[in-house]
């Protein structure tokens, strides 16, 4: 029931590999806040008082349940405490449940040991023990609220977004109305009895994405926020993914929230109190967004595109505007945990870059190298930082209560190294020491995939010396794959063969693979692969995924991205060059303004924006570039494309005159 109830609200569960412990990492700090989050707590109880009204500027009401510290006579204390803020899509009533169910204290200690007990490695469910590791990991307790923290003297606000849940309106999905709401109820929050006027905010996933917005809208207005898995350019994470739709993963969300938002209010039913405003929003917009997608999906050319789905495409519109996130005004001190197979990997990789307001002790990242649902997994455990509910405590202590406990010392970037899953740690992210260096695609077999590939070509720090030309025909092998998973939010990492090994996907994919390192070699950064191409239709969509592939002949992917041929275009002011001209951060404008269908034929080179990573190469693993012409179910070409591409091959030109390469950030030269 656990696991189920984990799976429905959009949270998560996972475990990786061990690594060495680390001093910092798992030491004498940890120790401390877990001693701390675990001992005995300041007040005996909590209660909580749901469905309190809170209302909007505009009218609406919005419905959150406020849970408060008790007093051995059960009734709440009487002092002013600080309080955490949770804005939720997912209805406060699923968080509530979860909450309790986790810690039912006779039972559930039992139960999470007994499912982690079961080993399936080895199966072809060997990802299970992924999905249920989390339940130790801390990561309920932040989706919901920690009866711990409430315990140690701190409010709880759980509150329904407007138009979900509880709440009445229509659902916004990040939109400027709904923006502004949080910043208001952060302002109620201090104008009530029961606050001191320290307010911090709380959440994963959604309830993550809006505390990055709510400290950018508002800034100063919060103490301390502790995001897990947010995004900040949600274009990019997730909406277009490379220009395409991210259908994978959007089209079972609108279900899962537009359905839980239109389970009522038995309580309110049954005592006379309904809320009919409630149900006449929902009448309204039962089913927010599926217009849109289904739009998106079937328009056949850009001006048949029109409201929120042109807008959706169109760069500089307001409502591509309320889904982006200005970093660079957050005050407020931020430790977010992010994963390299995330959902929103594009923003929490560039988190530490962007939040320039803040200075190291205020800004900290956790990078796992789980997926949405599996973040945190074994934190807590030896080799690993501290529980996920640990960690956001110590923080709110600090910047809440300003204990001086240390947790402002800790590392900045804590890095979980793929594929072996140990952790690094560092001052920034990409840790320093790294170089650029172009590894070039050669049509010269590899004779190193041991499995059936659409082609085989090699990959060197030296340049092609002859030409050829490469064939590649949308497939479906991608269904099978990192990306598949990432896109299905980790709940198919239950198949870890297709998650952690690409050589089912790679059916369908130009393999290009490098010699074998001769050192261990890290890279830490984002690759772009720079791609010399042909279409035989007036538009086609690029996959391609970095690898390490080990001497056993596993390919674990490290990094992947995707590109429409018709929304090249980048964004000069965000993309980021080398001092050669080499693009190393590559960030497309995606706005149908800038769409550029090209001639059957023409030859063309493409800048391929990947997500960032933090791998190593050990002596004897090889390095490989997938490139494929199709990334089902993660991206699906826009209407206007897919008619544009009509799901022809695509080619790679090899040219020595005109090389295609990825460039890499690396510790040391590869050969």
């Amino acid at each position: 029931m656990v696991t189920a109830i984990t799976v429905v609200a959009g949270v998560g569960l996972s475990a990786a590999a061990s690594g060495d412990a680390n001093a910092e990492l798992s030491g004498a700090l940890g120790a401390k806040w877990t001693r701390t989050q675990d001992g005995p707590q300041k007040y005996a109880g909590y209660t909580v008082k749901p469905d309190v009204p809170i209302r909007m500027s505009d009218g609406t009401i919005l419905r959150g349940n406020l849970i408060r510290p008790t007093g051995r006579d059960g009734r709440p204390v009487s002092e002013k405490l600080p309080t955490i803020v949770n804005m939720t899509p997912y209805t406060k009533m699923v968080s509530a449940l979860a909450t309790e169910v986790m810690n039912y204290p006779a039972l559930v200690p039992q139960l999470i040991e007994l499912l982690n007990a079961i080993n399936l490695q080895g199966t072809f469910l060997s990802g299970y023990n992924e999905l249920v590791g989390a339940l130790r990991g801390g990561l309920i307790n932040t989706f919901a609220y920690d009866p711990k923290l409430i315990k140690s003297g701190y409010n709880m606000l759980v509150v329904d977004v407007r138009g979900t849940g509880f709440s009445q309106g229509d659902w916004q999905v990040f939109g400027s109305r709904e923006r502004k709401d949080t910043v208001e109820v952060i302002d109620w929050v201090k104008k009530q009895s029961w606050d001191n006027g320290k307010v911090g905010m709380a959440g994963v996933s959604y309830s993550a994405i809006n505390q990055l917005q709510a400290a950018s809208d508002a800034p100063g207005q919060l103490g301390a926020i502790f995001p897990i898995v947010p995004g900040a350019d949600l274009t990019q994470d997730v909406i277009a993914p490379g220009g395409g739709v991210g259908m994978g993963f959007l089209a079972p969300w609108l279900g899962l929230v537009n359905g839980t938002k239109l389970i009522p209010n038995v309580a309110s039913m049954l005592n006379g109190t309904f809320d009919w405003k409630w149900l006449g929003d929902r009448v309204k917009d039962p089913l927010t967004y599926f217009d849109v997608m289904i739009e998106a999906l079937t328009t056949r050319t850009p001006k048949g595109l029109h409201g929120t789905t042109k807008a959706l495409v169109t760069a500089g519109s307001e409502r591509r505007k309320s889904l982006y996130t200005d970093l660079s005004k957050v005050q407020t001190p931020t430790f977010a945990i992010g994963g390299w197979n995330d959902l929103f990997t594009f923003s929490e990789s560039r988190l530490l870059t962007n939040l320039t307001s803040l200075n190291d002790g205020q800004r900290k990242l956790i990078m796992d190298d789980g997926y949405h649902i599996t973040s945190g997994s074994n934190f807590g455990q030896p080799g690993y930082p501290p529980r996920l509910d640990v960690l956001a405590r110590a923080w709110y202590d600090k910047w809440l209560k300003g204990i001086d406990n240390g947790i402002d010392r800790y590392s900045p970037a804590t890095l979980s190294q793929e594929p072996s899953g140990t952790f690094v740690q560092g001052p920034t992210f990409p840790l320093p020491g790294h170089q650029r260096q172009r590894q070039y695609l050669s049509g010269r077999p590899s004779h190193t995939t041991s499995t059936p590939v659409a082609g085989d070509g090699s990959l060197s720090a030296d340049a092609p010396s002859a030409r050829a030309t490469r064939q590649v025909k949308p497939g479906l092998s991608t269904v099978c794959s990192r990306d598949g998973a990432q896109s299905a939010a980790g709940i198919t990492a239950l198949f870890d063969f297709c998650a952690r090994d690409s050589r089912v996907s790679e059916i369908a994919a130009q393999t290009f693979t490098s010699a074998p390192a001769r050192v261990a070699t890290t890279i830490s950064g984002t690759p772009v692969v720079h791609l010399r191409q042909r279409l035989s239709a007036t538009d086609g969509y690029w996959h391609a995924t970095v690898n390490v592939v080990s001497p056993d002949g596993r390919s674990t992917t490290v990094s992947m991205g995707q590109l429409m041929v018709s929304l090249r275009a980048l964004d000069r002011q965000r993309t980021t060059f080398a001092p050669n001209g080499d693009v190393i951060d590559a960030i497309p404008l995606l706005s149908i303004d800038d769409y550029r269908p090209v001639r059957p034929g023409q030859v063309l080179t493409i800048d391929i924006p990947m997500t960032a990573t933090q791998a190593k190469l050990r002596p004897g693993d090889r390095l490989r570039v997938d490139l494929y012409a199709f990334n089902f179910p993660k991206g699906v070409p826009l209407g206007p494309e897919l008619w544009s591409s009509q799901l022809r091959p695509q080619y790679i030109e090899i040219d020595p005159a005109a090389p295609s390469w990825v460039n890499v950030p690396v510790s040391r030269p590869l050969p």
